[in-house]
């Protein structure tokens, strides 16, 4: 939050909240007394007078802040706002609020007065930032676990879950309720709205109520076991924490450097020189400085230096880094992180390709029949046989055929209504909206992106009423304003990779959808031009002031702010919140187009290579990862050039990223890459994605509430016999219906003896 907006109104808090206590401390209290108090709160909720319900509102605030005037220290405050929210929380105030927020958001008055505003500040949206604060701190400090939750939280953290995953009163789930706010304020019907606030609040209830990637991961593993596959071969979470990063790659400064010192130091021994090229893989690999020509940085060839840059180094070369000796080359990992993985569609090309070079015909999808090939060819089935790796997305495209196929057959099908599963069907309707606003926010809030004068203001809740005026002000605003964009980056990448993560597992084709509305609202080239930017400054930004943070600046003294101690920042090397915004987009982006040659041709079209090799440079082991991944895809669209003048690129592909057994991906050209392919695969897809929506939640067209496919009653008497349910006002105009709809209307009854 916005510290010089809401510490101003912090002491209407105190002042209401001692007022009603009546002098006494709230710590002091017993938890009848405290029940009580919040019960009167609660009744105060239900005046008209809007301005007594802020008043309110504020008091119930100071309780989830954990009433920090009352606390000597940081831990003090983090327990009672913990112990008041699970208080709260049991009194009702979560459904009080919703009530209220309903209500701002259905305030009309408020919404066309601030359409008529020529700048919109923080004082448009006071109520809601108050009603949106409260409510992510219940939903933040209910989902974390501790250990010493007591068995009463442990209950009401599953109760809360349910109940914000399940259809409120509304008839839609909170999170759809928090998307509508998304796609008003998109549409510039609600530009008052804090959207920054409405993001949070959003990715946290997603991610309380659908779960994050550990229950992910452990909802996959049951998912398998129901659909009697076998096992996952890893936990990916698992082997991507003890992934070792690489170090990113030389600039031509460090190569002139590394050609002085190899002159000046020509025998060391073998060993050690091959400890350290295994630590540092892109070692020598030719890389730009982050200003140079996106569309020029991989043309050049490996150690290649320009001439007129040799006469720069004018003083001695430094003395080698310290090489660490042989014995600690055991502590490196044995092996591949991953095990390979073949699919089954493969083995049918493997196999297909060897029966028409040795035998002249195919036997269509059979992996089993070896007769008349070669002895190799066994051993080689044998082991992509082994290696073998069903998905649950593959299981459910081939259960979703057979239903397509015979629907009179199988039956009805049996949908859980898990969280994802009710908030797919929420979505569904308007999923196009919801996507384009998201990506609307993520590039405005993008560091890359240029005001211009027709885009979306996403600084509505943070500008405040008065504009600065001293350097120190402006100081403070810009920090404010960067780290306001960074959140709202932060919060829609988590929030984009958890909802593609958790509809793939629910069904594939839920994901897919998903995916193609992303696509065609151009996602791939807004991550790319997200990346295209000095990504090292944006990880090591500090957008930040520590003695501002909650709960250190409602604790101690705040001490006199400079414009050097703003400028000095804090003494973190790398903002974590830009690291995770940056592998939740590489991760978007690789969820977008494996498997997909279509998008990944559109990789390469928009040059993404250099924008990613660039990106190789934050030396963190997940981000390394994704971004090889990335290239991988793409190597054999890249040419043969590329792959030379990159070879400690392809060599860290090997080494980091899963391999699949005869894949070609360093090498080749995949007959795929033809471009009048790609447009048939989107459209493929998207009449699957379709049918799947038809035969599930189309009620008119055979969905659960039956269509074409409900039995017919053909008993004329039974037929006449139902009841019909008429609306009030027809006894009146009963005559008149007559007379317009069946005494008027010439029926020719010859026509019913004639055939069709």
């Amino acid at each position: 939050t916005c510290m010089h907006a809401w510490l101003r109104p912090g002491k209407k808090k105190k002042k209401e909240t001692r007022s009603r206590v009546r002098g006494r401390r709230w710590v002091e209290l017993s938890v009848e007394e405290q029940r009580a108090y919040v019960m009167r709160l609660l009744d105060a909720l239900e005046v008209t007078d809007r301005d007594k319900r802020l008043k309110v509102a504020r008091a119930i605030l100071y309780l989830a802040q954990g009433v920090y005037d009352e606390c000597d220290s940081d831990v003090d405050v983090l327990y009672w706002a913990r112990h008041n929210v699970f208080l709260l929380y049991h009194m009702g105030v979560f459904t009080a609020l919703l009530e209220l927020l309903n209500m701002e958001i259905d305030n009309s008055q408020a919404c066309s007065s601030a359409v008529r505003k020529p700048a919109i500040s923080l004082a448009d949206s006071t109520e809601l930032r108050v009603l949106l604060s409260i409510m992510y701190l219940m939903v933040e400090n209910i989902r974390v676990q501790t250990e010493d939750d007591r068995p009463e939280w442990i209950a009401a953290r599953e109760t809360f879950r349910i109940e914000l995953a399940a259809p409120m009163c509304s008839g839609e789930p909170f999170a759809l309720l928090l998307f509508t706010m998304v796609t008003k304020f998109c549409s510039m019907n609600a530009p008052h709205f804090p959207m920054k606030k409405v993001l949070l609040l959003l990715w946290k209830t997603v991610l309380f109520t659908l779960g994050g990637f550990e229950e992910l991961q452990a909802m996959k593993v049951r998912g398998r076991e129901r659909l009697q596959l076998p096992p996952l071969p890893e936990d990916s979470i698992r082997v991507v924490r003890a992934m070792r990063a690489a170090s990113p790659p030389a600039s031509a400064m460090e190569l002139i450097e590394q050609q002085q010192q190899a002159r000046r130091y020509p025998l060391v021994k073998q060993d050690s020189l091959d400890t350290y090229n295994e630590r540092d893989p892109f070692k020598n690999e030719e890389a730009r400085d982050e200003d140079e020509d996106p569309e020029d940085s991989d043309s050049g060839i490996e150690g290649e230096v320009d001439p007129l840059d040799r006469d720069v180094i004018i003083q001695p070369p430094p003395p080698p880094p310290p090489l660490r000796p042989p014995t600690e080359r055991l502590n490196f990992p044995k092996g591949l992180p991953w095990a390979p993985k073949v699919r089954e569609k493969d083995i049918e090309h493997f196999l297909e390709t060897s029966r028409n070079k040795f035998i002249g015909f195919t036997l269509g999808n059979d992996i089993d029949t070896l007769v008349g090939l070669p002895r190799p060819i066994h051993e080689s089935v044998k082991t992509l046989k082994q290696h073998k790796y069903v998905s649950i997305a593959e299981v459910q495209i081939k259960r979703e055929q057979e239903l397509q196929k015979c629907p009179m057959t199988l039956g009805e099908e049996e949908v859980e209504e898990t969280p994802a599963e009710i908030l797919y069907l929420g979505m569904l309707p308007n999923l196009s909206q919801y996507v384009i606003a998201l990506l609307k926010l993520l590039l405005a809030a993008a560091p890359t992106s240029k005001a211009k004068t027709d885009s979306i203001n996403i600084l509505a809740d943070v500008l405040p009423e008065e504009m600065p005026i001293t350097v120190l002000q402006s100081m403070k605003l810009g920090i404010d304003v960067n780290r306001h964009k960074e959140i709202i980056v932060k919060a829609i990448s988590a929030l984009l990779i958890l909802l593609l993560k958790h509809f793939k597992l629910n069904h594939i084709y839920q994901f897919e959808i998903v995916s193609q509305h992303l696509v065609f609202a151009n996602c791939i080239p807004l991550i790319l031009k997200f990346f295209n930017q000095n990504i090292m400054s944006y990880i090591s930004a500090k957008n930040s002031i520590c003695v501002l943070d909650f709960p250190h600046c409602v604790v101690h003294e705040l001490p006199e702010l400079t414009a050097e101690s703003l400028e000095a920042g804090d003494n973190n090397q790398f903002c974590w919140r830009n690291l995770f915004s940056c592998i939740n987009l590489l991760r978007i982006l690789n969820k977008l187009t494996k498997w997909k040659h279509s998008r990944t041709m559109m990789l390469v079209v928009f040059k993404s290579a250099p924008i990613l090799k660039r990106a190789l440079k934050v030396k963190q082991a997940m981000m390394q990862l994704y971004v090889l991944k990335l290239l991988k895809i793409q190597t054999k669209y890249l040419g043969r050039q590329w792959r030379k003048s990159n070879m400690k690129t392809m060599s860290a592909i090997y080494q980091k990223v899963r391999h699949r057994l005869n894949d070609d991906w360093a090498y080749g050209n995949d007959i795929d890459a033809r471009p009048w392919y790609f447009q048939v695969e989107e459209c493929d897809m998207r009449e699957s994605i379709e049918k799947f929506n038809s035969r599930r939640y189309d009620r008119s067209r055979g969905g659960p509430a039956g269509g074409e496919f409900t039995p017919v009653d053909n008993c004329l008497q039974s037929v006449l016999g139902q009841r019909v349910e008429l609306p009030e006002d027809f006894q009146y105009s009963y005559e008149l219906w007559l007379e317009r709809e069946v005494f008027s209307q010439p029926i020719q009854w010859e026509g019913l003896l004639e055939r069709p």
